[in-house]
């Protein structure tokens, strides 16, 4: 038995748990509330050791990453000049960025950075430049004062964890998949980038009804499509 078809210690249930659901007003949803406990408790579990895992990746080495990293996102954006792109500023160990942002600029790409305005609400995206006036948001984490909302053909979302299926493990707050059921409420798809480590890679996340897959996976040593993308 591969460690993807175990159990977890204290789960009520097996991995799949289409047995689970049930199709309702908002899609499919949980039957079994302590199934959905289940979860977020192992999530934030592997969550922790994750970043733990992450940090303890020497800072020249994770920069060494990162820039391996950028050089894939220029070979996945190459035709894409004009496109908005929301990235992020880093945080905890996550791959830095921002001088790829600064270089894609030069580029014609226009960068966005993500801003929580509301807690607990989808998340609005404004441009970012190296002369942008910053303040620190959410988690003190900067972010542009001035210029109106943007929205993105492009989001570059960083990843704690992710799996084959293409779901990312994040930080437990939501904000990446209200964001993108809200863009997708009304027409709008962008192309959703996940970054991170390749230590990142675990064998599921166990996908909730509420998770929604990326398109695309970039770590430092490949580039993993997904399925039907």
């Amino acid at each position: 038995m591969s460690d993807s078809d175990k159990t977890p210690s204290g789960f009520s249930s097996s991995p799949c748990f289409a047995h689970e659901l049930q199709a309702g007003q908002n899609g499919y949803e949980v039957v079994d509330a302590q199934t959905a406990i289940d979860v977020a408790r192992w999530r934030k579990a592997q969550r922790q050791h994750l970043i733990n895992l992450r940090l303890e990746v020497p800072a020249r080495e994770r920069q060494k990453a990162a820039d391996c990293m950028a050089e894939k996102l220029d070979t996945i954006l190459a035709d894409s000049q004009n496109c908005i792109v929301s990235v992020y500023w880093p945080f905890r160990g996550e791959p830095n960025l921002r001088d790829w942002m600064a270089r894609a600029i030069g580029k014609g790409v226009r960068i966005a950075l993500p801003v929580v305005e509301i807690k607990s609400h989808p998340l609005v995206f404004r441009e970012w430049t190296p002369e942008a006036r910053m303040e620190p948001g959410i988690w003190n984490i900067p972010v542009p004062v001035d210029g109106p909302p943007l929205i993105p053909t492009h989001v570059i979302s960083p990843l704690v964890g992710f799996d084959k299926e293409s779901y990312r493990l994040g930080y437990g707050g939501g904000y990446f998949d209200r964001t993108l059921a809200q863009l997708q409420g009304k027409g709008v798809k962008p192309i959703v980038i996940g970054v991170g480590h390749s230590l990142a890679r675990i064998a599921t996340i166990f996908p909730q009804p509420y998770d929604i897959p990326m398109n695309v996976i970039v770590t430092e040593s490949d580039i993993v499509w997904a399925v039907n993308q």
